[in-house]
């Protein structure tokens, strides 16, 4: 697979900065806000928010992660019903407060649709936003991003894989393309 580099640390950073700033410009009330996580990924970026929001409000705002999987719709609720033990993660009291959850990369928006029926069974939030690093489209189901840090049009072919420090040791968001050999194999 050929491999470009998309964004660097830097951009990386540049993005988040920016992310950042757009949530505390929508949401005045800064003392409201819980920032979600989406497992892997989207853990360490709601970390990495909440400080960049702390570094320029003062104020630390609260991180939770969210486990989504067993909500996810390409599971057989009738053999597999959601197991709530999976969202443990989730510690937050959402009534009331407004949600960003937080991805790494929106594609479909079926992980997103499954985070908010995860979500919404730990309480009602006021109001429930999404901040995702790289939008790359081929929605399946309408649900847009209201603060993305960088948006990559790219093929179904393609295949884009972010790294981070947290994780991955080092912070990178990459494209992957398949060569025209590998295409032909399929």
């Amino acid at each position: 697979m050929a491999e470009n580099i998309i964004l660097s640390s830097l951009k990386i950073c540049k993005a988040l900065t920016r992310i950042a700033h757009e949530i505390v410009e929508k949401n005045r009330n800064t003392q409201d806000i819980i920032l979600v996580g989406l497992l892997t990924r989207g853990v360490p970026l709601a970390h990495r928010l909440s400080l960049l929001i702390h570094d320029f409000e003062g104020l630390l705002v609260p991180v939770d992660s969210l486990d989504f999987k067993s909500y996810r719709d390409d599971i057989d609720y009738c053999t597999n019903p959601p197991n709530m033990e999976s969202t443990n993660y989730f510690t937050s009291n959402i009534t009331g407060k407004i949600v960003v959850l937080v991805d790494d990369v929106l594609s479909t928006g079926r992980s997103v649709r499954a985070s908010m029926d995860a979500l919404v069974r730990h309480g009602r939030p006021q109001c429930i936003q999404l901040a995702v690093l790289v939008d790359r489209g081929h929605r399946e189901i309408p649900i847009s991003a209201d603060y993305v840090g960088k948006n990559i049009p790219s093929s179904r072919e393609e295949r884009i894989q972010v790294k981070l420090t947290e994780i991955d040791d080092s912070d990178l968001v990459i494209c992957m393309t398949r060569s025209k050999n590998q295409l032909l194999r399929i």
